[in-house]
Formats: C-alpha cells, structure tokens, sequence
C-alpha cells in the first residue's frame, strides 16, 4: 500500500472559497472608442465586401464592451477594414467603447448614474449581480420579452435556451440576451495510457472512478517505480465537487423535492457525497494540500505527469492533451505516441450543467428610448450571430488572416499577434445564440477536439441545470447576502472534507447560514416559482 504523507490544510482551507466561473484575463488603463461612420448597404453583403453609399440610411448603436487584449482589441493596419464589415453586414454604424475587465464594474456604475448618455447595448461580466436586479426592477432596461419571440425580425435570438433566458429576468420580464456558453461542458477525463498500463476501463459507476484514483495513486501508473502520482488533480477551486455531487444525484445548486425548490445541502445525497470526497481525500486519493493550492495551477498537476484525472471543462482536459503534443510527453505503453487525456463526460449518466451563459448585454431603456432603436440593437445583435459573423470575429478576414484549406479554416496569422489584433475581442459582440461556434467553416479538428465535440453533446443532454437560476433574482434577500451565505457553506464543505470539522460542525454551520438569510432566501425563491409554474 501507498505510505501517506498528509501535510494538514484543515486550519488554511477554512477560509478557502472558489469561485465556479473563471472570466478571462483583461487589462490596460481607460477605455478607448473604435466605429466612424461607414459606406451603407443591405444587411445581406457579405463579410469582407465594402460599399460607398451614404451612411444615411443606417442606425448607429452605441456598444459597450469588455476589452481582454490590453487595449489591442481591434487595431492595427486592417481594424478598420474589419470593422467596416461587420458594419456592411450588419447596415449598423457600431460604435464600439472598449472597457478593460478590471474597470468594467466601475465603467457601467457610472454610466447607470448618467442614464441619457449610456450606451445602448452595455456588456456585463460573468452572472446576474444584485445590483442589475435592483436596476432591472427600477426600469433602467428595456424589457426585451414583446421582442425576442419574432423569429421573423430575429432568426437567431428567437431560438435562445428558455431555462437559461429565465435567468436574465426579474417579474417575468426578461432584462438581458446571454452570451451563450456550451451547457454540457463538464465531466471528467483521465489520462488513457495510464489506465491502459494498469488495465483500467472507462470508468462507468462512481465505485469504478474510485477503483481508477487508488490505481492512479498507489500501482505505479507511470511506470517509473516512484511512489510520486495521486489520482486525481484537485486545487482551492472547488468546481469538481459539484460536478461530482451530481453523479450521487444531488442537484445543481438547488433541486426540486416534493414540488419545492432546495439548495442541495438540505439534500440526503449531498452529505453521502461529501462522506465520499472526505474518503477519497483521506485515502490520499488527491493532493493532501488541494485546499491551499493556488487556482491559477489548476491542470499542473496532469501535464506534469502527477496527477491523471481532471474533472472540469472537458476543453480544459483537450488542453492537457494539447500540451502532451507540444511538449512531446510520451505514452507510457506506446513510446511512439503522445500522451492522451480520454473524455468521460458523465458518470452514471449524469453530470453539471453549466449556467448556459457568461455575461450577458442589456439594453438601456433611457437611450433605446424609441422601438426603432429598440429593434436596430436587436438586428445587430442578432446579425452578429450569423455564420459569417462568428468566422469573421473569431479568426478575421479571409485572405489576411486565414485561408481555406479542403473546407477546413487555415489561420495565417498565428505567429503575428499584430495581424490578428484586427479581429481581436470583436468576438465579445456575438451572443452566441443559437450556436456557439460556426457550423460550416470551421478549424480542422484534431482527433481529441473531435472527441471533446461528441462528448460535450451527449453530456447536453442529460446535463442537471441549476433550477433554481430563474428565480434567485426575485429573491430580495439573496442580492444582498446570498453570495456570501454561499461561501459560506463552500468553506463549510472544505472544512469537513478536511476534517477540521465533523458531522455535527457541518451541520451548525449550515444552520448558521439559514438563520443568517437562507430560510429567507428559499421562502423568495419558492414564491417565485409557485407564481410562474402557476401561470
């Protein structure tokens, strides 16, 4: 057997909380203003093509959004050419303010301060916040709901996920359009040579994922007579419990019982899960310090060879696989092939879902103060979602950027970042709805993408959502403290994974936390959902 050597993170993993969404990286001082006024034509040119008729015709929508580039975000010798077809294509004269990540909370507090002069369509971060409930309620937005349903005037918002849209609405009005996100993104992969050497099959049932973290732990899976390897890869970001929680038939966040809504830890299945991450942590099964191990290693551990499962986004595990190519780590039961990190997806058929969205726009309802200007942020918007729209702000104009290849998209200008700025952060205007990435011209795949395609589809379709998402934001209580009442309980769950606190701790600080709001918080959310399923 495996000696174990635990260094104790009881005392430090108190205080640890992870978030279960990572934003991209953003930065860069002020904001800067891209959009002159362009050449008019119908909104069927093609990307790429240019007219020289008056802009007379055309409405200008003013658009606020996030800059991830440093202030790098569309400029260069072809930005203008760039945006001029997104101008073509979409009969809109954008004006585009790009805010840097780290001001944006900043940036929209002031401009909701000066109402007359917001932009039309203004991009928020990451989940609904309380404040935008406050604001929504107060009318600062335009109720988008008369709108959305016309799939004449809106081919592709009109095809939005029902359940996520629910989450951008407060009192049945619907205050925000998604940026979408794939919903069965997570699940759970494992490094293939590994199980192959130790005769390990695809793991089906939770006994058998534990089968493979003792192997991975304690039988040598790399071969090199070293007791160095743990099973699974685990950090302070605690996502992967959630995920796994579900597999033990916990909900996302919250379930439904007996016609009412719970958050999981009132759950049966929640504490029988818990038991099992506290055996598997005791067992040594994952790092004895995961809870004081900074995120920003997440997946360190599988490309160095130390760990060999990774439950997470599976597009994070076909990054590991992409790092074995790059840096020629080998199989160790084939020492002519690269090392691969196999896709799972659920175990027994379930897995999280995830939000179905990060970020969203909304509408001011003091500058689309009229419904033509209501319906030309819209038709931009909805524009931007089309094929050729997507191609053009993920990989820029053809011919300068890429070129295609047997049907396949060859981008040019991988090795010249001043090439590609002129298409750079164009993506964050795209909603994404109803696809999140073209159908047609599209990368060629390599063998694991391909995988990572099949599994993510099979997973939306069984994904648990968080059914609780469309009516926290009517729940008064949750925006003022629901947040924190969360971290809460997630560094409660740390604690007695840890073993820094037993049953009975567990237990009083859950109830410590209904009597802080949360009784409050189910009482708001039931209320809302006995109003809607009522209609």
């Amino acid at each position: 057997m495996r000696t174990i050597i635990r260094r104790t993170a009881a005392s430090l993993a108190a205080g640890v909380i992870a978030a279960g969404t990572l934003a991209g990286c953003g930065a860069g001082g002020g904001s800067q203003t891209t959009g002159s006024t362009a050449g008019s034509t119908s909104s069927t040119t093609k990307a790429g093509e240019t007219t020289a008729a008056s802009s007379g015709s055309r409405p200008t929508v003013t658009f606020s959004t996030i800059d991830f580039n440093a202030g790098a975000s569309n400029t260069g010798d072809n930005a203008e050419k760039t945006l001029d077809a997104i101008k073509d294509y979409t009969n809109t004269d954008v004006q585009i303010q790009w805010v840097p990540l780290d001001t944006l909370d900043e940036k929209n507090s002031l401009a909701m301060q000066s109402p007359d002069t917001m932009p039309m369509i203004m991009t928020w971060n990451g989940a609904v916040t309380g404040n935008i409930v406050t604001w929504a309620k107060q009318g600062a937005f335009v109720d988008l709901t008369p709108y959305l349903s016309d799939s004449t005037k809106y081919p592709n918002l009109s095809q939005q996920n029902a359940q996520v849209a629910k989450s951008l609405s407060v009192n049945g009005k619907q205050f925000g359009i998604y940026r979408a996100r794939v919903i069965g993104r997570y699940g759970l992969s494992y490094r293939k040579d590994w199980a192959e050497k130790l005769g390990l099959s695809e793991p089906q049932t939770i006994d058998d994922v534990e089968e493979m973290l003792r192997a991975f732990t304690e039988d040598d899976p790399d071969g090199d007579g070293q007791d160095d390897t743990v099973g699974m890869e685990m950090t302070s970001y605690t996502g992967p419990f959630d995920i796994m929680q579900t597999w033990f038939g916990c909900g996302n966040g919250w379930t439904e019982k007996d016609g009412k809504l719970i958050p999981v830890w009132q759950q049966d299945e929640y504490f029988t899960a818990l038991d099992w991450f506290k055996k598997i942590y005791d067992a040594g099964y994952m790092p004895s310090d995961w809870a004081t191990r900074q995120t920003d290693s997440w997946s360190d551990g599988c490309k160095k060879g130390q760990n060999g499962v990774y439950i997470d986004v599976l597009d994070g595990a076909t990054r590991i696989t992409d790092y074995f190519q790059k840096n020629d780590v080998k199989s160790v039961t084939n020492p002519d092939e690269t090392a691969f990190m196999n896709l799972v997806g659920t175990i027994g058929g379930k897995t999280m879902a995830t939000s179905g969205y990060n970020g969203y726009f909304t509408l001011s309802a003091k500058t689309c103060d009229t419904p033509e200007k209501v319906e030309a942020a819209l038709h931009f918007l909805d524009k931007m979602c089309d094929e050729d729209m997507m191609v053009l702000t993920s990989y820029g104009l053809e011919g300068i950027n890429y070129h295609m290849e047997d049907g396949n998209i060859v981008q040019d200008d991988l090795a010249d970042k001043a090439l590609s700025a002129n298409h750079n952060g164009l993506n964050q205007l795209v909603p994404y709805i109803p696809y999140t990435e073209p159908q047609n011209k599209t990368l060629k795949k390599t063998e694991q993408k391909k995988l990572e395609t099949e599994v993510i589809s099979a997973n939306s379709k069984v994904a648990i959502m968080n059914l609780a998402l469309p009516y926290l934001n009517s729940s008064t209580t949750y925006a003022s403290n629901g947040g924190q009442l969360d971290k809460d309980i997630s560094a409660a769950r740390t604690q007695y994974i840890c073993g820094e606190i037993d049953k009975d701790g567990l237990n009083a600080a859950i109830q410590s936390v209904m009597d802080k709001g949360y009784s409050k918080i189910i009482d708001e959310v039931n209320e809302a959902y006995k109003a809607d399923t009522s209609k």
